[in-house]
């Protein structure tokens, strides 16, 4: 284990951005676990050198149970190579290569978790999903205020959606909503922020389940019964 000694204004700011990643955010753990990843004092190209796989197992793996796709991005930023956020890639999808599936959207921040606003959100992340396989088909950064021209930035945000038949939002106020029910899109409002990937497996357990009729008929079938769940009204 090494000494933290004196960290640059630079790299102590990327460690704090890289902490802030983490799903229980711990300034103090991740220099600890950084510092036992290398024999000499942290610097910012020592720190640069360390790499998803040694973070995972470092410290007697105290982020052994975090996602890869968190680490990569803890790694990004501590390299200095992601100033803000390092994105995923893109798959490529076409009408019908997913029988069955429907197009959801996320509002997210750290393009990790859905932990956005509607109003505010950096990015709409866009799926497309079946009950057994879901593919990221698109990543869309969200209209701004500035970008809106006079315009209203809530149907313009709802507009950049309008092919999503489900949004996913930690929070949405009445008139937005509206708007985005107008388009055909149904939001449903979280309690609190969750990881991407644990979204996408809820949602294909209902996929694979008894869709509610209006999801149902998205995905191009028929259902006979309704499920009663988060499905049926916007918080």
């Amino acid at each position: 284990m090494t000494s933290l000694g004196f960290l640059s204004r630079e790299l102590a700011l990327r460690i704090a951005l890289a902490a802030r990643v983490l799903p229980d955010p711990n300034l103090k753990q991740l220099l600890a676990v950084l510092s036992r990843c290398t024999t000499e004092q942290l610097t910012d190209s020592n720190v640069a050198a360390i790499d998803a796989a040694t973070l995972k197992t470092a410290a007697n793996g105290v982020f052994a149970n975090v996602d890869d796709m968190v680490l990569q991005q803890v790694v990004a930023i501590l390299s200095n190579t992601a100033p803000e956020y390092v994105l995923p890639s893109v798959q490529a999808y076409h009408a019908g290569d997913m029988p069955a599936s429907v197009t959801i959207a996320c509002a997210t921040d750290d393009a990790i978790h859905v932990n956005g606003h509607f109003s505010t959100c950096t990015w709409f992340m866009v799926y497309q999903v079946s009950c057994d396989e879901a593919r990221l088909i698109d990543i869309r950064k969200a209209v701004h205020k500035h970008d809106a021209l006079g315009e209203d930035k809530n149907v313009l945000r709802a507009e950049q959606i309008q092919d999503c038949k489900v949004l996913y939002v930690i929070s949405i106020g009445g008139p937005a909503a509206a708007k985005v029910v107008k388009l055909g899109i149904h939001p449903i409002k979280l309690n609190e922020a969750n990881a991407l990937t644990d979204i996408l497996t809820r949602l294909q357990q209902v996929l694979a389940a008894t869709p509610p009729p209006w999801l149902a008929k998205a995905m191009g079938n028929v259902a006979s019964e309704r499920l009663t769940s988060a499905w049926d009204s916007v918080e």
